[in-house]
């Protein structure tokens, strides 16, 4: 099967040998790339030592998930290519399952795995994202038992730390928006591929293990509270028509105002106040203002499908 996988990878030491392990240890073999975003803990040592059949794409500093991602895509000479955080373990059919269930549809741009806990394997990490009128993102299932959500489903995003993507049609989208950095990146994409007419599905026959926060530390911290703030108003901005804003405005701002209470809790409420600001300044300037979608390049018949999930997913939050 003609796959390449790409692992960003930044300090990864604890992880990056066990999941480089699990990778060729499956059932098939495919091509690995890995982008390392300057580390300074010798991973990337351990990677070109171990493992010289793995393709090294090296940075002299952190430039973030999205631009390690988007390099590594470019340099990938297969059209199917899977994203893997470097803090994973993955099971044996892996890589075999991703690449069967996107084989299957054309309209299909990405397949999402299911992510199991590291530290309990009985436990669901992630089975598929979605996004709601709120301006929420959350994991379908995170939390269930690993029993659960065992059917093949249309989602809303794939999550990005162990996903499948069709490269042609991720460059025909712009490919991941580096204004990002990281966090909410990948719901951003799917969206854009839906708007685009493509759909984003999970397969749950594609297990992964994961240990998250793996980088950042923490599952609430300053580093991820801000950027996620930010990049909530422009994932807004970016993908909403002006009528979508204004329609899902009420609803938008009890999301904020809910998120605002929470984080102030955590002791972060002023970094994520911080981060919306920076959100609305990065919509409004010259690099924002030119990666938002052209409300002529989506259909009404794919904004109003959108818009429907948008809605319906509300009743989807975790209880």
């Amino acid at each position: 099967m003609d796959v390449t996988v790409v692992i960003p990878n930044y300090n990864g030491i604890k992880y990056i040998d066990a999941c480089l392990k699990s990778l060729y240890a499956g059932t098939v073999t495919p091509q690995v790339t890995v982008v390392d975003n300057g580390s300074t803990d010798g991973s990337l040592f351990l990677v070109r030592e171990n493992y010289p059949q793995v393709k090294v794409i090296a940075f002299q500093e952190n430039t973030g998930f999205c631009r390690a991602v988007n390099e590594g895509i470019r340099a990938a000479g297969t059209e199917l290519v899977i994203l893997l955080n470097n803090d994973t373990r993955v099971d044996s059919h892996f890589v075999e399952r991703l690449v069967k269930a996107a084989g299957e549809e054309p309209d299909i741009f990405s397949v999402g795995a299911k992510m199991l806990s590291m530290k309990d394997p009985e436990i669901i990490d992630d089975a598929g994202d979605f996004y709601c009128a709120l301006g929420w993102a959350f994991a379908r299932g995170k939390g269930k038992d690993r029993r659960a959500y065992g059917k093949r489903t249309e989602i809303f995003a794939a999550c990005a730390g162990a996903a499948l993507y069709r490269k042609s049609i991720l460059e025909r989208l712009g490919g991941f928006d580096e204004n990002h950095f990281a966090y909410l990146e990948d719901i951003d994409v799917g969206w854009r591929a839906q708007l685009a007419g493509y759909r984003n599905v999970y397969e749950p026959e594609a297990v992964v293990f994961h240990a998250g926060s793996g980088v950042s530390g923490s599952r609430h911290n300053a580093f991820k509270a801000g950027l996620s703030s930010r990049n909530s108003v422009y994932l807004i901005f970016k993908n909403m028509s002006w009528f979508q804003i204004l329609l899902n405005l009420p609803l938008l701002l009890v999301g904020f105002l809910v998120k605002g209470c929470f984080f102030t809790l955590k002791g972060l409420g002023g970094v994520y106040a911080k981060g919306l600001l920076q959100g609305l300044k990065l919509s409004f300037s010259r690099k924002g203002r030119s990666r938002r979608v052209p409300s002529g390049r989506a259909g009404i018949r794919n904004r109003a499908r959108i818009q429907l999930r948008l809605w319906g997913n509300i009743f989807r939050l975790p209880g």
